[in-house]
């Protein structure tokens, strides 16, 4: 993706050229004159140090245009991120679109379908196992909050487990100001240094603004933590049309951008070149119910135009979608998972947080995550597009077989319908009533079911090498014990 461009526009957008140069303003406008809050000494001073305009009263921060389009020019328009092996890599940024899990619900929806409890530590391990063998989710999340282990070491703790249950990349983030060094400390046993982790980087990390127009403590430190160790940073603001940003989609907009663009500024100042995913979690608010959508209607269309300014940036972008909001994986799952999700990938979004998840992100469904598996897949095809030429016209073939002519055993048809054709497995129903009757009258979430079984009961993640895994170990309890936790329900234990 080129810097400033509307070349890498995708096909599929709601912003005309004119409409980006528009909101660009707009944000830059609010950055010189409004500014954002940073409820840190150590990002007030980095920022002065910039070139930025800080109140020190008011801790708020004043950007001028120039240093906020140098650190836009600073971001990598792309980044390779590694699995666990150091090996595989995927590239984030340009025309890629990835779909991982959701993350940080509080609860796990359990095989009935109906029953949820709040999440534990087994529950988040399966969710690695399964999304490790389901190949569409090529990046883990960590999916859950743990309701067995206290909250203070939770993200490292919730890394610690991902490491050893999957060998994919991953999303990550933390809680503390200390958070961030200590998921390194682990990462930097599977690589080996923090030289080669900042070459071979294995997680991005979220980072989150408050809104409207703040950063906290903690995500300043998130941000500074990762820009010194050369992490990339996925920074994630929330606006809420009405509530929390202005209620226009437009306004909500604006402050989206006004507060990606300081964290990334804020970044830029601490390592200049750090990678960067310009995140968001958009989303509205029902004033009926007090309760808050990440998939409505009106998030997608934020989620969407914001993927277009990112673009025109030319920086990787993210957001929430392919998740529902009702309390079981029904029909109005589906229909919300596949309409977010679709808008998202042809919106020209990067990376697509949300299958298994329910509840306005409160539940993760392992079924429904197997469920999700298919519609990506599916969403995948349509990326894909088609193929007009000679060979796929096929007017030769037309002529040759003339009116009411028999397609189905020509070498035309057997060298294309595979590849043409998205041929669903056994989660989404394509038999007829005769044979769906004869294998039981199965639902989607009972075959789900069966495949979360399956895969649980199979599926072998590679293991780490003793060496490493002992480290690994030896690492974590290390940090348990200057937490003061002598123990945890999946390890480790100290050597």
């Amino acid at each position: 993706m080129a810097k400033f461009s509307f070349d890498t526009q995708p096909k599929f957008r709601f912003l005309n050229e004119d409409d980006i140069l528009k909101v660009h303003d707009a944000a830059l406008q609010v950055l010189e004159e409004t500014g954002v809050f940073f409820d840190s000494e150590e990002a007030l001073n980095i920022l002065a140090e910039a070139g930025c305009s800080v109140d020190r009263g008011s801790m708020v921060v004043r950007f001028p245009k120039k240093i906020v389009e140098d650190a836009l020019d600073a971001v990598p328009e792309s980044f390779q991120l590694y699995d666990r092996d150091g090996e595989n890599p995927i590239t984030i940024g340009g025309n890629c679109c990835y779909f991982d899990p959701g993350s940080a619900g509080l609860n796990f929806l359990e095989g009935d379908g109906i029953t949820a409890h709040p999440a534990i530590s087994k529950d988040i391990v399966n969710i690695y196992k399964v999304t490790d063998a389901l190949e569409n989710y090529p990046i883990q999340t960590t999916a859950v909050s743990l309701d067995d282990v206290p909250k203070e070491i939770t993200d490292c703790y919730r890394v610690y487990l991902m490491l050893k249950n999957t060998k994919k990349p991953m999303a990550a983030g933390a809680f503390d100001v200390e958070g961030i060094g200590n998921i390194a400390k682990l990462l930097v046993q599977i690589r080996g240094s923090q030289k080669a982790l900042r070459e071979k980087p294995l997680a991005f990390f979220d980072v989150c603004s408050s809104p409207s127009l703040k950063w906290t403590n903690i995500s300043c430190h998130n941000i500074i933590d990762c820009a010194k160790l050369g992490l990339p940073i996925e920074t994630i603001s929330v606006p809420m049309p009405g509530a929390v940003s202005p209620a226009t989609i437009s306004g909500s907009l604006v402050i989206h951008i006004a507060e990606t663009l300081s964290g990334i500024v804020l970044a830029q100042a601490v390592h200049p070149g750090n990678p960067m995913i310009f995140g968001g979690a958009p989303m509205t608010f029902d004033m009926r119910y007090s309760t808050t959508s990440l998939n409505a209607c009106e998030s997608n269309l934020i989620s969407t135009s914001y993927a277009q300014m990112s673009r025109y940036y030319g920086i990787p972008c993210h957001t929430y979608a392919g998740l529902a909001d009702p309390k079981v994986v029904d029909a109005q799952a589906g229909l919300e998972t596949a309409l977010s999700g679709l808008l998202a990938a042809i919106g020209g979004v990067n990376i697509i947080a949300g299958p298994g998840m329910i509840d306005f992100v409160n539940t993760f469904s392992l079924e429904k995550l197997v469920i999700d598996h298919e519609i990506v897949a599916m969403i995948k095809r349509v990326q894909k597009g088609f193929d007009v030429s000679d060979e796929t016209l096929a007017v030769a073939l037309i002529h040759a077989l003339g009116p009411g002519g028999d397609y189905m055993s020509t070498e035309h048809t057997f060298r294309h319908f595979k590849e043409e054709l998205y041929i669903p497995p056994n989660i989404i129903d394509k038999k007829n009533r005769n044979t769906w009757e004869a294998e039981g009258k199965k639902d989607i979430f009972q075959r789900a079911h069966e495949k979360v079984e399956e895969i649980l009961a199979n599926h072998e993640v590679p293991l780490l090498d003793k060496s490493t895994e002992e480290n690994l170990d030896q690492a974590m309890y290390e940090i348990m014990v200057d937490m003061g936790f002598t123990s945890l329900p999946c390890g480790p234990k100290g050597r």
